[in-house]
């Protein structure tokens, strides 16, 4: 299976998102463009829009930018509590006919600000329950007409997205990534999804979720093709290892001092994915090769806590290594957003197709 190479745009109200650069016009569309376009010239697939109460709506910037760009693919993040169903079916038909099949679909299930947009707390049980109908009923109105169908949280009638998504080779409808590292998540996975995106922990733990989940997904009679695995990490290229390692050290240094600002989903803190990431610094500020665990005791979160360090061959001979074991979707990532790109492009995706 070939290998896809991601980025991430992050869709950000406050500026210096992970230390990039602060400026008025950071989540401009000249600016979103910019980094959608340079993806386009350094060698990338696309990028991963990150979603949240107090964010930019997702699918409206995705759509922005796929009307600005001509191969850029958008993997949109969304949240099942936002939509109902139906209604994001047919959204999501709509731009991927006007864009000639570019959009791709990140679901997020961890909890959020629900009270701000109109729903209530509920449990992880009922959260994954309600995400599982959720990846059902989009499928199927994705891929049959005249849709009838009863949950315990969705139901429609006779229902019928149109424009019909039409299929482009294998592609029967833009791929559904999922997270979510618990119990509940990866049942959810393994029936549902088309790829599970896996955060940055170490080699034997990414091999340990990929077992378990091929082994569920025979267990539960997964009906679709194959489950797929992604890896979304932060990766910090220099031109030397020693470079990367004082200038990683550096930042770090800057997050230590720092530490404080608030996070902007506090709920994250709580989730068993982000718990076992931030339990890695306990093993030791590097692992494995060179996975840099020390952001995530300073504030780093999610894809920020923890970081691939070396130079261009250094990182690339560590991805290969999750490559080997079944990853083949990468969304990676550094700030500041835009260098990165162009740096990353040239020097780091070249290693990788050799």
């Amino acid at each position: 299976m070939s290998l896809e190479f991601l980025w991430y745009i992050p869709n950000q109200v406050t500026p210096g998102h992970r230390g990039d650069a602060v400026t008025v016009d950071h989540n401009s569309l000249d600016t979103l463009t910019s980094q959608a376009k340079a993806l386009e010239d350094h060698g990338w697939k696309g990028a991963l829009i990150g979603t949240g109460w107090g964010r930019p709506d997702t699918l409206t910037v995705a759509a922005a930018l796929a009307a600005r760009t001509a191969t850029f693919e958008p993997l949109i993040a969304i949240r099942p509590g936002y939509w109902r169903p139906a209604h994001f079916a047919s959204a999501v038909a709509t731009l991927d006919h006007l864009t000639g099949g570019r959009v791709r679909i990140n679901i997020v299930s961890g909890k959020d600000n629900l009270g701000a947009y109109g729903e209530h707390e509920s449990d992880q049980d009922h959260r994954y329950a309600r995400t599982k109908e959720f990846l059902q009923l989009v499928r199927k109105l994705w891929l049959e007409q005249n849709v009838s169908y009863r949950g315990e949280h969705f139901q429609v009638t006779d229902s019928t997205v149109l424009p019909r998504i039409s299929p482009r080779g294998d592609r029967l409808h833009p791929k559904l990534y999922f997270g979510g590292a618990s119990d509940a998540a990866e049942r959810v996975a393994a029936t549902e999804a088309d790829v599970q995106l896996f955060w940055g922990e170490p080699l034997a733990g990414v091999q340990e979720r990929i077992e378990r989940l091929r082994s569920l997904s025979e267990e539960l009679g997964r009906a679709h093709a194959p489950l797929e695995f992604g890896l979304r990490i932060t990766t910090f290229v220099r031109d030397t290892t020693e470079q990367a390692w004082a200038e990683a050290e550096e930042k770090v240094a800057e997050l230590a001092k720092n530490q404080g600002a608030p996070p902007q989903n506090p709920h994250r803190q709580t989730a068993v994915g982000q718990q076992r990431l931030l339990a890695l610094a306990t093993r030791g500020d590097v692992l494995d090769d060179n996975l840099y665990t020390a952001p995530g005791k300073f504030g780093g979160g999610g894809a920020g806590t923890t970081w691939l360090v070396g130079s261009p061959e250094d990182v690339a001979k560590s991805l290969r290594k999750y490559q080997d074991l079944g990853i083949t979707h990468f969304v990676l990532s550094d700030t500041p957003y835009l260098p990165e790109i162009e740096r990353q492009g040239n020097q780091l995706l070249p290693l990788l197709r050799e």
